[in-house]
């Protein structure tokens, strides 16, 4: 009987030059925290540059030094480019450097392709965005719509997940997405323990606006927050918009406009991804039924809870549990 081979999944994170140093270190940092149920790595993350091994330099007042030269990028089961400031020819004219056209020819084809904010640059002027969605940092958004009009742009969002391809917006953004990646590989047990380890929250849906009008509360001005907290607490329960504006002392026109400029997102919109997260934790971590886990999700008929997962993963219920029970995803 053939040995399984349960190597680690390999990710390769490309530094170029004026490489932002935040995003170059969030793929090491949720990636090499991720472990399965006996402790075992699932990920193994190196840095690597289009040049031999050497100092790489940042936009901050300090250079690393990446050990790996670009023959690294053809072992890559995913290959990550963080954002960089000094993109040259990539950023103001939409085409790769010889240099950088020749690592990324070393890419096997099949590779999953990460950006984190401006490194969606590159993946576009490689031609891999070529008629997909994606996005970048919101106040590139228009440039980066300019320069690669083949590309369906979306500014609104944390981040894009199209199958093979996945982009990211600016800076915290590249956190939701490699935790989605964890959560799409190895199911939300995995990647809650990450997110904790990293003292961050667990899941922000990639739908969640990239600039929310308030994302700190004005000094002396209501916030929704005491309603979230509440109804988190009884997501099991019908709730109704009017019991969520009560909490907070508001009409529900106000809540809802308070909320939307917190939160990016309508109250609705908010509970419904609340409720499918506790769904993923029930399937994966409990041995209920289909139609209890859709109960206590507050979903209330199995029917339900089936078209919210399968409009949300892609999957029903029963397909999600199969593929994420006690940790044994894989992304391959």
């Amino acid at each position: 009987m053939p040995v399984l081979d349960r190597r680690p999944h390999r990710v390769v994170v490309l530094a170029l030059e004026g490489v932002l140093p935040f995003e170059l270190g969030i793929p090491q940092r949720i990636f090499g925290r991720a472990e399965g149920p006996a402790g075992e790595p699932l990920y193994e993350t190196v840095t690597c540059s289009v040049r031999p091994p050497g100092p790489v330099r940042t936009d901050a007042d300090f250079s690393v030094l990446v050990e790996n030269g670009p023959e690294a990028l053809a072992t890559a089961d995913t290959v990550v480019v963080p954002a960089s400031y000094e993109l040259g020819p990539v950023f103001e004219e939409g085409r790769l450097t010889e240099e950088l056209a020749a690592a990324l020819a070393l890419v096997r084809p099949g590779t999953r392709m990460v950006s984190i904010c401006t490194g969606s640059y590159v993946l576009a002027a490689a031609g891999l965005l070529d008629g997909r969605p994606a996005t970048t940092h919101w106040s590139s958004a228009e440039h980066f719509q300019g320069l690669f009009p083949g590309v369906e742009v979306d500014a609104d969002v944390l981040f894009i997940d199209d199958g093979d391809v996945l982009t990211s917006a600016g800076v915290a953004a590249g956190i939701d997405l490699c935790l989605h990646i964890v959560r799409r590989d190895h199911g939300t047990a995995v990647a809650n323990d990450v997110a904790r380890r990293m003292v961050v929250p667990p899941h922000r849906d990639g739908g969640q606006a990239q600039y929310i009008r308030r994302p700190v509360p004005e000094p002396q001005l209501a916030t929704t927050a005491a309603a979230r907290t509440w109804a988190l607490a009884r997501l099991h329960e019908p709730i109704q918009l009017r019991d969520m504006a009560r909490r907070e002392s508001m009409s529900v026109r106000t809540f809802t406009r308070r909320f939307r400029e917190e939160a990016g997102i309508s109250p609705g919109q908010w509970l419904v991804r609340q409720r499918v997260e506790r769904a993923r934790h029930l399937l994966e971590s409990t041995d209920l039924s289909v139609d209890q886990v859709a109960r206590d999700a507050g979903f209330g008929t199995a029917q339900s809870m089936r078209q919210h997962l399968q409009s949300a993963l892609g999957v029903p219920p029963t397909v999600y549990r199969r593929t994420f029970r006690a940790g044994a995803g894989s992304p391959g």
